[in-house]
């Protein structure tokens, strides 16, 4: 929890002059002088038990105008709350070389195992979606709060040829923003969701206005890719079209990234990791990029997304709770007085 302090602490200036005030108070009881009939009465008078009770209810009192003059200011602290609604939108490389055995048991294998573990590991009130991509991308699970679903679809990857990062972000954002009028048959070549023949653009769609990078709290990206972009649009591009929008694309880069040609089945293929722009991509969304060069990296990754994924840093207003400590320490205050003293000193 990190408090935010407003300019109205000045008010915390008045402390000095009340402890001034209690000071100048004990020495003119000190001067004034009092005739008592014996020291017994005197011992009375001074109250039962050590001298420090004395200062101990002025003492507290002093914090609880502290903790008030504190309310008064109306701080604010940035603070760690559960996500109340959240989507996430799975965006997973299907391409060929997602076969390659350099992450055992393969690379596809391993980002589903991981992915499904990721899933599982979700708070059920969060809904999640799957998007493929390859040569195109496709919405192989719309957003849903079913496991079993999301699940099934992430078994369901068919590898295919080619590697369109981008499409598969703008895919995404569509799946999120349905009436955004995000024009994904112009873009990518293919519809935004199974079934729906209509361009996703409406007539009617209100005019978009950009928000601030990574300011939508209710929505993420994460996208897993082994590969650099062959076709579709630039990642970039797509990047800053979910900036606009606030998402933040959590990228995670699997396999080979010094460009190395990987064999399996009989052929032989070039692969290299574009990490420079998975990056980019996380940068401009305000999201993070990752690395996984094994199946157990992997593993670590969506653990760690699992714990960012369902909660917030908000700024909440804490004036109650220095209200309720003023008030608790001045019951505190009394009560002492009361049980050490028999009065309110």
């Amino acid at each position: 929890m990190t408090f935010i302090w407003p300019s109205m602490l000045w008010l915390l200036a008045l402390l000095p002059l009340l402890v001034l005030l209690y000071v100048w108070l004990l020495r003119k009881k000190r001067r004034t002088t009092v005739r008592l009939a014996s020291v017994q009465v005197a011992k009375l008078a001074l109250g039962r038990g050590p001298g420090w009770r004395r200062h101990v209810p002025p003492a507290l009192m002093l914090l609880a105008v502290a903790a008030g003059l504190l309310a008064v200011a109306r701080p604010t602290a940035i603070i760690t709350l559960p996500l109340s609604e959240r989507t996430i939108i799975l965006a997973m490389d299907v391409s060929g070389s997602m076969r390659a055995e350099d992450v055992k048991p393969n690379r596809l294998v391993a980002s589903q195992e991981a992915a499904k573990a990721f899933v599982n590991g979700l708070p059920r009130e969060v809904r999640v979606g799957v998007v493929s991509f390859a040569g195109t991308a496709a919405v192989v699970q719309a957003p849903t709060v079913s496991r079993e679903d999301v699940l099934a679809a992430i078994d369901r990857f068919q590898l295919q040829r080619g590697t369109a990062t981008g499409s598969g972000v703008i895919l995404s954002l569509a799946t999120l923003f349905p009436d955004h009028g995000i024009e994904i048959q112009h873009l990518t070549g293919q519809r935004a969701f199974p079934g729906n023949d209509r361009d996703i653009r409406k007539p009617d769609a209100p005019p978009f206005k950009p928000v601030a990078p990574g300011s939508y709290a209710s929505a993420a990206i994460i996208m897993l890719t082994d590969g650099q972009r062959t076709t579709g649009p630039d990642p970039l591009e797509a990047a800053k079209m979910a900036a606009e929008r606030g998402v933040r694309v959590y990228t995670v880069g699997i396999g080979t990234t010094s460009g190395e040609i990987i064999g399996f089945e009989g052929w032989s293929m070039r692969v290299r990791l574009d990490e420079e722009t998975l990056k980019n991509v996380s940068v401009l969304t305000h999201g993070e990029y990752f690395y996984a060069g094994t199946a157990d990296d992997l593993k670590k990754v969506y653990e760690g997304l699992s714990s960012r994924m369902v909660v917030e840093r908000k700024e909440t207003e804490v004036s109650g709770l220095f209200a309720a400590l003023g008030a608790l320490l001045s019951v505190i205050a009394v009560g002492l007085s009361v049980w050490w003293f028999g009065r309110v000193a």
